[in-house]
């Protein structure tokens, strides 16, 4: 077999020479064959899309053309919400965004009491099983002004001893937890807590914590160190260790309980204060903490004696009084809910019952 050109000749030659090379090089001409159909296949549709997206265009279809590459494209223009698609098969809806997780609130029904007059902190405690600190401990109110304990005063009643927790922003399950030394086990238990992994505390909601006892802001008095001249430690006098009435009445409006450490006696304003032993003055004047205008002395003997929300004070930080002396008048100072004097007896800064040392 001859050709025109003479390297051609030579090429068949060659494979006639080789079977292997003819077997591949027809392999090579299909592959490029078939790429040049699929090529002019897809120009010959793009085309007659692009007619057609211009037809319908024309024709007022509600279609839009948006140029991809070289080709153009129509895509449909949904007019309202009732064009978009709805979703059917459940298998393809999304899963719950974890931050908008939102769990169960606590639902307390508590059973509560209308103080009734002559009841006391102990015999409301002892009708219903709980401890005095559980009255403090379901009324947080207390706790600034104890006597609101009066008649007509509707109290929360909790199931069991423990504490009525305000949430706010910030707590959680461990750190009420630490406050009140309780396990996150047995706040969790309680069922009305509601409480579900992973635990979230709500603010403005309420956490009943089993077991728990509130506590109470305890304000120190300047030592006599504070008040001596020079700054001794020694006492300057040191009174008996027995005390008399601070006042002329015994009317009494509220006794010695945990959320109350003295004793309130209800007379007129401006009634005579003396001083129930002879000490030292170590306060005399406003008191921030709830005192109104307060007087403490000091006794030289670890007792301090308190004597609160009076109308008027006649004595002086360092001066030193005799039991008996007149030191002010009663009045209705600080958190106070009517004219009263409210005495207290402290031993070594403990807080203590005065009833036990001027006999109520």
């Amino acid at each position: 077999m001859f050709l025109c050109a003479w390297r051609g000749c030579v090429f068949v030659k060659r494979m006639n020479e080789n079977p292997n090379a003819i077997k591949r090089t027809g392999g090579y001409v299909v592959v490029i064959l078939a790429a040049l159909a699929l090529f002019v296949g897809w120009r010959m549709m793009g085309q007659e899309a692009g007619a057609e997206a211009a037809t319908a265009v024309a024709a007022g279809s509600p279609y839009i053309q948006t140029e991809t590459g070289d080709t153009a494209v129509a895509a449909p223009i949904l007019e309202s919400a009732a064009d978009l698609p709805v979703l059917t098969e459940a298998g393809l809806a999304p899963a719950p965004y974890p931050h908008t997780y939102q769990g169960k609130v606590p639902e307390h029904n508590f059973e509560t009491y209308v103080v009734k007059r002559g009841d006391t902190p102990v015999g409301i405690a002892e009708k219903f099983g709980i401890r005095t600190e559980t009255i403090l401990g379901g009324n947080p109110q207390l706790s600034q002004e104890s006597s609101l304990l009066q008649t007509g005063v509707e109290l929360i009643i909790l199931p069991f001893d423990g504490v009525l927790h305000d949430v706010h922003p910030g707590d959680s399950l461990e750190s009420l937890a630490q406050q009140y030394g309780i396990p996150e086990a047995d706040i969790i238990a309680y069922a009305p807590n509601n409480l579900e992994f992973p635990y979230r505390l709500y603010p403005d909601t309420q956490i009943v914590v089993p077991g728990a006892v509130r506590e109470l802001f305890v304000w120190t008095p300047p030592s006599l160190a504070a008040v001596s001249p020079g700054g001794g430690v020694r006492p300057l006098v040191v009174g008996t260790g027995t005390f008399i009435f601070p006042v002329n009445s015994r009317n009494y409006t509220q006794f010695f309980w945990y959320g109350h450490p003295g004793l309130d006696i209800a007379l007129a304003e401006g009634t005579a204060v003396v001083a129930a032993d002879t000490g030292t003055v170590t306060y005399a004047g406003w008191n921030i903490y709830g005192y109104g205008n307060l007087i403490v002395i000091n006794h030289g003997n670890g007792y301090e004696t308190f004597y609160g929300h009076l109308s008027s004070i006649n004595v002086t930080p360092g001066q030193v009084v005799t039991k008996g002396q007149f030191i002010g008048l009663t009045g209705n100072t600080g958190n106070s809910s009517g004219p009263h004097i409210h005495f207290e007896i402290r031993i070594n800064s403990n807080r203590d019952d005065p009833c036990w040392y001027i006999g109520c």
